[in-house]
C-alpha cells in the first residue's frame, strides 16, 4: 500500500518544478492535492501533511513560479479555489464540477479566456467591474450574478472598487442544451437575484461538498449543481414582469385552464381566440411567453399524458384511448404517441 502511494506521490512532487496544468496555486500558504485513486485527482485547499491513510500530500506555494500561481497567490489577487477532477462516470453522465472558490482582488486587472469547455456562474460579493460577453459590456455591482457559456469569449475585469467573487466553473454533456434552454426562457447573462442568499448558499455547498472526502461525491455534486440550475431556471422566468400586466397573466391561465379540462375536445387556435376574445396572433405570443412552449405542443402533451394512463389503467383499445383524449385518428395518434414518449402506445402498454 505505501509502495503505491510513494509511486502516486511523484507526480505532484514534479509539479514543485512546473506546476502541472491540474494544480494551480490555490491559497497564499501552500498547495495540496488528493489523491483518491489513480483516475481520480482533487486538488484541495487544507493545511496538512502528507497522510498515509488518505493520500493527502501538502505543496508548499514556493513550488510555483508560474504565471498561475502568481496571479492566484501573488499581488493580483488572493484567493481560495477547489480545482476538482471528476471521475469518468461523472464526466459521461452528470453534471460535474471544474472548479469553485471565492477570490478577492488586490488591484485591477483583466481575466479573459475563450473556446473553454466549461459554463462559469459568479457573484459579485463586494467591489464593482464590467464582464464583456457576446459582443456587450455589462457593468457590475455587488449582488449581481454572471452566467455564461465559456466557449465564447469573455473577459471581465475589477474596477478600482476592488472586488469579490464567488465562482463556479462545470458542465456535463448535456449543458449546451440547458444553456440553450435558459437563454430560450428569457435567461441573462448578467442579473440581480430575488434570492441572493440561494445563490451563495449553492455555491457554498459546492465548495464544502467539492473539499470533502465522500465517496459518492460525484453524485451529490450532481445535485447541487442540479439544484444551483433549478435557482438560474426560476430566476429567468418572470413572464409577468416582461409583459407589464397582471391580467395578460391571468387571461393566458384562463387559456392554459381551458385546455386542460377541455382536451378530449377538438380545439383549434381561432376558436380560443373567439372565445376568449383575444387576438390568436397575440395569444400566440403570450402563451408562449409564459409557459415556454406552443398552444399546440401544450395542448398535445396534456393529452399524451391523459393517454397514458388509459393505456396503463384500463383495457380500452388503442382507437378508443386516442378519441378520448381528442385524437380520433388512430395513426395520427400513434404518430403523435411517439413523438412525445419515443414509443407507440401498444409499447407503452406493455413496457409499463
Amino acid at each position: 500500500m505505501e509502495a503505491r502511494i510513494e509511486a502516486g506521490m511523484k507526480p505532484l512532487i514534479n509539479a514543485q518544478n512546473r506546476v502541472d496544468n491540474r494544480v494551480l496555486a490555490l491559497q497564499s500558504e501552500q498547495y495540496v492535492a488528493e489523491m483518491t485513486d489513480m483516475e481520480q485527482f482533487s486538488v484541495m485547499i487544507e493545511h496538512s501533511q502528507y497522510n498515509l491513510n488518505t493520500g493527502r500530500i501538502a505543496i508548499p506555494a514556493a513550488a510555483g513560479n508560474s504565471p498561475s500561481a502568481s496571479l492566484f497567490h501573488g499581488s493580483i489577487v488572493s484567493s481560495r479555489r477547489v480545482i476538482y477532477t471528476p471521475s469518468a462516470f461523472a464526466r459521461e453522465s452528470l453534471l460535474y464540477l471544474q472548479e469553485t472558490g471565492s477570490l478577492k482582488a488586490k488591484k485591477p486587472h483583466t481575466s479573459a479566456r475563450s473556446n473553454l469547455s466549461s459554463f462559469l456562474f459568479f457573484i459579485v460579493r463586494s467591489g464593482s467591474g464590467e464582464l464583456s460577453y457576446n459582443g456587450q459590456v455589462t457593468a457590475l455591482r455587488p449582488g449581481d450574478c454572471v452566467f455564461i457559456d465559456c466557449r465564447q469569449h469573455y473577459s471581465h475585469s475589477t474596477s478600482n472598487d476592488l472586488w469579490e467573487l464567488s465562482w463556479a466553473h462545470f458542465n456535463a454533456q448535456f449543458m449546451p442544451g440547458i444553456y440553450a434552454k435558459y437563454m430560450e426562457r428569457g435567461g441573462l447573462n448578467v442579473f440581480h437575484p430575488n434570492d441572493l442568499p440561494g445563490f451563495q448558499g449553492a455555491l457554498t455547498a459546492l465548495y464544502e461538498l467539492a473539499s470533502g472526502d465522500d465517496y459518492i461525491r460525484d453524485m451529490k455534486i450532481n445535485e447541487a449543481l442540479a439544484g444551483l440550475l433549478s435557482l438560474l431556471m426560476r430566476e429567468s422566468w418572470h413572464p409577468e414582469k416582461q409583459s407589464g400586466k397582471a391580467q395578460k397573466k391571468e387571461g393566458v391561465r384562463a387559456i392554459r385552464d381551458y385546455l386542460d379540462a377541455h382536451y378530449a375536445e377538438k380545439i383549434s387556435l381561432d376558436q380560443l381566440s373567439r372565445e376568449h376574445y383575444i387576438n390568436k396572433y397575440y395569444l400566440t405570443r403570450v402563451f408562449r411567453d409564459q409557459y415556454g412552449t406552443s398552444i399546440g405542443n401544450y395542448l398535445l402533451h396534456v393529452r399524451i399524458t391523459h393517454a397514458k394512463q388509459l393505456l396503463r389503467f384500463t383495457s380500452d383499445s388503442i382507437e378508443s384511448v386516442g378519441a378520448a383524449v381528442g385524437i380520433p385518428d388512430p395513426h395520427y395518434f400513434a404518430r403523435a404517441f411517439r413523438q412525445v414518449e419515443g414509443m407507440t402506445p401498444n409499447a407503452y402498454r406493455k413496457t409499463w
